[in-house]
Parts: C-alpha cells; sequence; structure tokens
C-alpha cells in the first residue's frame, strides 16, 4: 500500500491518509481481511505523529472500510461488490455535483456540460 502525502496541501494529512485508503479500497488494491499497517509503522513511514494516524484510522473505521480486531490491529473490512459500487457511485455524484453549481454560477449549459463529459469519455476510453 503506497500513501501519498502532501504537507503544502489544504486538506489535512489525516483526511490524506483516509481518502488514499478509500480509494485503494474502491479501486480493489486493498480487500477485505487485509491487515493494515501498525498505527505507530504508518506513523513512521509517513513521518508524522501517532495521533493523526490514528485520527486516520479512526475516521475510516467509523465510515466502515475498516475494523480493529483487539489485539491484532487494523484490517480491510469485508464489503460486498454492491457495497464498493454504491460507494463509488456516491463519489461520482459529488463530484458531478461540484461540476454542476461551478456550470451554474457561470451560466454554463447542461448541453455544454455534457459535450464535456462526452469528451471526457471519449478521452479516457482511447
Amino acid at each position: 500500500m503506497q500513501i501519498i502525502i502532501s504537507n503544502s496541501s489544504d486538506t489535512p494529512i489525516y483526511q490524506q491518509i483516509v481518502d488514499n485508503i478509500k480509494r485503494e479500497i474502491l479501486n480493489g488494491n486493498l480487500v477485505g481481511g487485509e491487515a493494515l499497517p501498525s498505527i505507530r509503522t504508518l506513523a513512521k513511514d509517513l513521518r508524522i505523529s501517532n495521533i493523526t494516524t490514528k485520527r486516520a484510522y479512526e475516521e475510516l473505521e467509523k465510515d466502515g472500510f475498516i475494523e480493529a480486531v483487539a489485539t491484532k490491529g487494523y484490517f480491510v473490512k469485508n464489503k460486498s461488490e454492491n457495497y464498493l459500487k454504491e460507494e463509488i457511485l456516491k463519489k461520482i455524484e459529488e463530484n458531478l455535483e461540484a461540476a454542476l453549481t461551478i456550470a451554474n454560477t457561470y451560466h454554463i449549459s447542461y448541453e455544454e456540460v455534457l459535450e464535456i463529459l462526452k469528451a471526457l469519455r471519449e478521452d479516457n476510453n482511447g
């Protein structure tokens, strides 16, 4: 698992960790039952405090992505494919909502937004 954090980002470090781990789970790079590094190990690897790492893990646990197992550590929670797809759809919806807000602010038509979306899809499909 590779976690990339940026000290120059406006996003708090704990949130960057949360976002990285969620992305790894949603992309299938981390699977249910897989062990995560201990709080100390991750903090040492990222050169951050244990408190920051603990906060990230607590947030991930609260959101249902990981679970703590007494005396064993933190593990990726087993999720159904439907749940993971729902999480991905939720993320897409949030991003599209942000795009529509920008479009409305600058009086960009729905048709223009659709054209942008179609062009991006073509670019991504090769």
